[in-house]
C-alpha cells in the first residue's frame, strides 16, 4: 500500500491460487472422464519459465539447442556464436508465443535453416554470428568468409 508499493495483479494471484488446489473432482467438472483423470496419479500446476530458465535450456545441457548447432556446423569447420542479446531474443519469442521450451526449437531452426543449407556448399565460410536482428527482424546470420578460398576446410575433431 502506499506510492512505492509493489502491485500484483489480483486476477493474476487468484489464478495461480486456484491451479494449486486443483482435485480430482474438478477436473471432471471440468469435462474429462474418470478413466482418464484415473491415470492421473498427482497434478502438479507448473509457473510458467522466465526469460533466464529459457536461456539456460539453450545453452546448458550436455545436448542444449546452441550445443547440436554449434557441433553440426563444426562438421563443416565452421564456427557459429549466439550473442547474448540473440538468446534473449529467442527466449523472448518463445514467451510471447506461450510455447516454452518446446517453442526454443522451432524459432532456432527458422533463423538457421537458409545458413544451413549454404554453408556445405560455400567453401569459405569460417563462422556464422547470430545476433537478435537475426531472431526478432528475421534477417540473416552474419557470415565470416576467410581471406583465401582457397584455405582447406578444417575438419571436426
Amino acid at each position: 500500500m502506499g506510492f512505492g508499493a509493489e502491485l500484483h495483479p489480483k486476477k493474476e494471484q487468484r489464478h495461480w491460487e486456484l491451479i494449486q488446489q486443483v482435485q480430482s473432482e474438478d477436473l471432471m467438472k471440468f469435462g474429462l472422464i474418470p478413466e482418464f483423470i484415473g491415470r492421473l496419479p498427482v497434478i502438479a500446476p507448473l509457473h510458467e519459465l522466465d526469460e533466464e530458465a529459457l536461456v539456460a535450456i539453450l545453452t546448458q545441457p550436455k545436448n542444449a539447442l546452441v550445443k547440436q548447432y554449434q557441433r553440426l556446423l563444426a562438421m563443416d569447420g565452421v564456427t557459429l556464436k549466439f550473442t547474448d542479446e540473440a538468446l534473449r531474443a529467442i527466449a523472448e519469442k518463445s514467451r510471447a508465443q506461450k510455447a516454452g521450451a518446446r517453442g526454443l526449437r522451432t524459432i532456432l531452426e527458422r533463423a538457421m535453416l537458409d545458413v544451413m543449407y549454404e554453408i556445405p556448399s560455400a567453401g569459405n565460410i569460417r563462422e556464422v554470428i547470430v545476433n537478435e536482428e537475426c531472431i526478432s527482424d528475421g534477417q540473416q546470420p552474419v557470415l565470416v568468409y576467410a581471406a583465401n578460398s582457397d584455405e582447406p576446410k578444417k575438419e571436426a575433431s
